[in-house]
């Protein structure tokens, strides 16, 4: 029952590949919007505060709809992509990995800027006051200070992206070994007879990686807080 297949592996690992490239990818445009929503007031802040949030509340194969219409082969970005860079991100791995970041986003951004919110801003000052650039501030003071927020973020937007189903498979479709991730295949495998201990097989194995991604998510926080703080 727990031999897993070649087609099944193939699978996980395109997964694994595909969570680890848009979370990488996210991780430091999240970091961009969470320290300007967390430090910076300017017109329009709800109005992008509802933007990055809206993937949560939006049916996912509407969110996937929507990249197919902007990053499709006759897309709006997509189009010219294709035609003046030859980048394709439908039906493609790496438009899986755009359509998992997108979903994944708000999930990374949340953690990220409640810690930069947490940040003492009178640590940033005495910085600035010892004439440290703002750039330097961040990078020494309080990129550091919110680390523990940002590793955090880094693995729920993983353990989301491998998670992601709804909009990946509207904009990517299902094509095995190029963008049939666990989710999708598990869907495939409900489809067709005989197919429920497989699929049974990608379902523990989902939650192990779910699992696992927690609770690395939980001790790297630890650690780097205890690093932070010096215990």
């Amino acid at each position: 029952m727990f031999q897993i297949s070649a087609e099944e592996w193939t699978a996980i690992l395109l997964s694994i590949r595909i969570a680890a490239v848009a979370t990488l990818i996210a991780t430091p445009l999240g970091v961009a919007v969470a320290w300007l929503l967390a430090r910076r007031d300017f017109w329009g802040k709800a109005a992008l505060d509802a933007v990055i949030y809206l993937p949560l509340v939006l049916p996912p194969v509407v969110t996937g709809y929507l990249l197919l219409l902007t990053f499709g082969r006759k897309g709006l970005v997509g189009g010219w992509l294709a035609d003046h860079l030859g980048i394709v991100f439908a039906f493609r791995w790496t438009g899986a990995a755009l359509a998992c970041g997108v979903m994944s986003f708000p999930l990374l951004v949340r953690p990220i800027r409640l810690s930069i919110e947490a940040v003492d801003r009178k640590l940033e000052q005495a910085a600035s006051t010892l004439g440290a650039p703002p750039w330097r501030v961040f990078l020494t003071v309080t990129l550091p200070l919110a680390l523990p927020g940002i590793v955090a973020g880094m693995v729920l937007g993983f353990a989301k992206a491998i998670g992601e189903f709804g909009a990946t498979i509207t904009f990517v479709s299902n094509i095995p070994g190029e963008t049939q991730t666990i989710s999708a295949a598990i869907y495939t495998l409900t489809q067709v007879p005989d197919g429920d201990a497989a699929a049974l097989r990608l379902v523990i194995v989902s939650i192990a990686i779910a699992m696992i991604a927690l609770i690395a998510s939980e001790i790297l926080a630890r650690r780097a807080t205890r690093r932070l703080h010096g215990y």
